[in-house]
């Protein structure tokens, strides 16, 4: 079991400029908590509010990193996950799931334990994945196989495989329109999928979208935020009508989206290492803060609770690896 305890003030930022019509960001610095491995990359990352874990992908080091958040410490590591780039925590089953994208496999995980259920096959190259909770299935987007596999949650038995006709991005579940939605990198549109026929019910054109990647779901208010990873854009979708209502500047190569409901505020972290926060105001998304966070800072995770964000990046203050925490100003 590893630990590090919560250091006071993290300072890995370089300081950037500003756009012009950008304010800056509205967060503020807790600390950053000591991760551990070597100085290879994260991806994505997944929050079980409730119990307050954090469970990170370390790509590089095929492993998932466990966070406590409220103790400020690491629990343990995950390993033998094969380039590991999605994760996934179901807080109902009390499992992880995690895609395994150097053997083609979606991987599941004891929350309590820590301890390997067992292993599905995918397609090629597994990536981001998305729960539908009135089925109970796993939905994994295979990137260069453009296509989705679908498993049982609880068995991890095979439910079937979507192809969307080009290279694929995220996928996410809108509860309200009960879809599934997956950007589409290789067409440059919105796959709205029919989860209980397993089909493509309709397609949404992405007009200034190149190459959609992130994608995150406001299932409340009915909306869809894509952000397209070529031109450094944020696309608005509306699923009542499935049109694009808005689109808004965000750092250069996007990447991880996050939503806190509670607020009301969308997190775009970059490739770049800048962040971009926009609040929804009356139905639409208005940026309230832009800046360069931390080189390699394109990983994202919100607590809607304490509105705390979290950012793993490959090397903190003192140029180990680090969990950035920050909260509202």
């Amino acid at each position: 079991m590893l630990a590090g305890a919560l250091i006071a003030t993290a300072c890995t930022s370089r300081p950037a400029q500003q756009r012009n019509s950008d304010p800056p960001l509205p967060l503020r610095s807790v600390g950053e908590v000591p991760l551990p491995g070597d100085n290879s990359r994260f991806d994505y990352a997944s929050l079980d509010e409730q119990r307050g874990l954090l469970f990170i992908a370390h790509l590089g080091a095929s492993e998932v990193v466990e966070v406590d958040i409220h103790a400020d410490k690491v629990v343990r590591t995950i390993p033998n996950i094969s380039q590991v780039h999605g994760v996934l925590v179901v807080e109902s089953l009390n499992r992880v799931y995690a895609t395994a994208t150097g053997a083609n496999q979606v991987v599941a995980i004891d929350e309590t334990t820590g301890a390997e259920i067992g292993r599905a096959p995918t397609g090629q190259y597994p990536d981001g994945l998305a729960y539908d909770p009135r089925r109970n299935t796993i939905w994994a987007t295979n990137e260069s196989g453009g296509t989705e596999t679908v498993v049982d949650a609880a068995t991890l038995q095979p439910k079937g495989t979507v192809a969307l006709g080009g290279e694929v991005g995220n996928v996410g579940y809108g509860e309200d329109s009960d879809r599934m939605l997956v950007a589409v990198q290789g067409r440059n549109d919105l796959a709205v999928i029919d989860p209980a026929a397993l089909t493509v019910a309709q397609r949404v054109a992405l007009p200034g979208c190149q190459h959609p990647h992130g994608l995150t779901v406001d299932s409340p208010d009915r909306l869809v935020f894509v952000a397209c990873d070529e031109n450094a854009t944020l696309l608005t979708i509306d699923q009542t009508n499935w049109t694009v209502t808005a689109t808004n500047p965000v750092g250069e190569d996007p990447d991880v989206l996050a939503y806190d409901p509670s607020a009301h505020r969308l997190y775009v972290a970059a490739e770049s290492g800048r962040l971009t926060t926009l609040d929804l105001r009356d139905h639409t998304l208005v940026v309230t803060g832009s800046g360069q966070l931390a080189d390699g800072a394109h990983v994202v995770a919100v607590d809607a609770g304490t509105h705390r964000s979290y950012y793993p990046i490959q090397a903190g203050s003192n140029g180990h690896p680090a969990l950035l925490v920050r909260e509202p100003t």
